[in-house]
């Protein structure tokens, strides 16, 4: 390893986030993790409580401390990336902020999109919608995402990335149950709704972009940056692997024009091209080779 890092994990209590605090403590790296309280840290990290929306308690429970990251697990607003931007600046030299595919969410390209795509300094900020809305802002993840992107990227203090990522898989404490989604539907026979033309779309393994956030922690280049593993897959690919945990499943899928789909279903292309990645010096696996594993860690054996 080549310098121990100062590392500071917003959020970070589960699914990816565990698994990046597991790897940073791995490298040697010293981590701080800051959330509610709701779950403890791992031994050996520093537990800070705060509610990263209340700027008061984010700087009094920070007090004196800087660092030389910032991974930021749970920034969904320009709200939220607005205090961010004020209490980190002096704090921290680099902040890595985790968005998301959906940013990407008004594309519909049949060829793998790239980052330019949605520059962030072009990206209009609103703080006057209801970001204090939960239901808003589940409602219009990819904007929110977007517009942290754009506040978070604005301007002097610290340098920044976003880290795209794509659809992620795998691990046996997946809590999204889209897995689960089909293979109820393969035991009861009940039909998976699909887009009367349905899109295949970019995944990364849960553990790979953990590694892969990570190794951004300790690197030096800005921007966004797409994080999802080589080829594409579709809904009938993703329900092949489920089927093996399914004694005699077989999918039946139902296309409509209208209305609700199944999870990892699209209607329109937008998945996201890793070259930059690639060419900053991160290789991502096959998403064929990793599904079944991470299928299997998910649904388990005989699910």
């Amino acid at each position: 390893m080549e310098k121990v890092l100062d590392v500071l994990v917003i959020g970070g209590n589960r699914y990816v986030g565990k698994r990046l605090i597991a790897r940073l403590l791995a490298e040697g790296h010293r981590v701080t993790v800051l959330n509610r309280g709701s779950c403890p840290p791992p031994a050996g990290v520093e537990h800070l409580r705060a509610d990263r929306d209340d700027e008061r308690s984010l700087t009094d429970a920070l007090g004196s401390r800087v660092f030389d990251v910032v991974v930021d697990q749970v920034c969904y607003t320009p709200r939220q990336a607005t205090i961010a931007r004020r209490v980190f600046t002096g704090r921290t030299r680099r902040y890595v902020m985790t968005s998301t595919v959906e940013v990407y969410e008004y594309e519909d390209s049949p060829a793998l999109v790239r980052e330019e795509s949605v520059d962030p300094s072009a990206v209009a900020v609103d703080p006057d919608l209801p970001w204090d809305d939960p239901a808003f802002v589940e409602a219009h993840y990819g904007e929110g995402k977007r517009q942290a992107e754009a506040v978070l990227m604005a301007g002097p203090g610290f340098e920044s990335t976003v880290v795209r990522v794509a659809h992620v898989l795998g691990g046996d404490d997946d809590f999204t149950g889209r897995l689960a989604h089909y293979a109820e539907r393969m035991r009861t026979g009940e039909p998976i709704a699909v887009p009367a033309v349905n899109r295949p779309a970019t995944y990364v393994y849960v553990e790979e972009i953990a590694r892969f956030l990570a190794w951004a922690a300790g690197e030096d280049f800005t921007g966004p940056v797409n994080a999802a593993s080589r080829g594409v897959l579709s809904t009938e690919e993703l329900c092949v692997a489920v089927s093996a945990h399914v004694p005699g499943g077989r999918a039946e899928f139902r296309p409509v024009e209208v209305g609700e789909v199944s999870p990892f279903s699209f209607r329109r292309s937008y998945g996201m091209d890793n070259t930059r990645a690639t060419r900053l010096g991160f290789a991502f696996g096959d998403a064929r080779q990793w599904l079944p594993r991470a299928v299997a860690e998910t649904l388990g054996k005989g699910d």
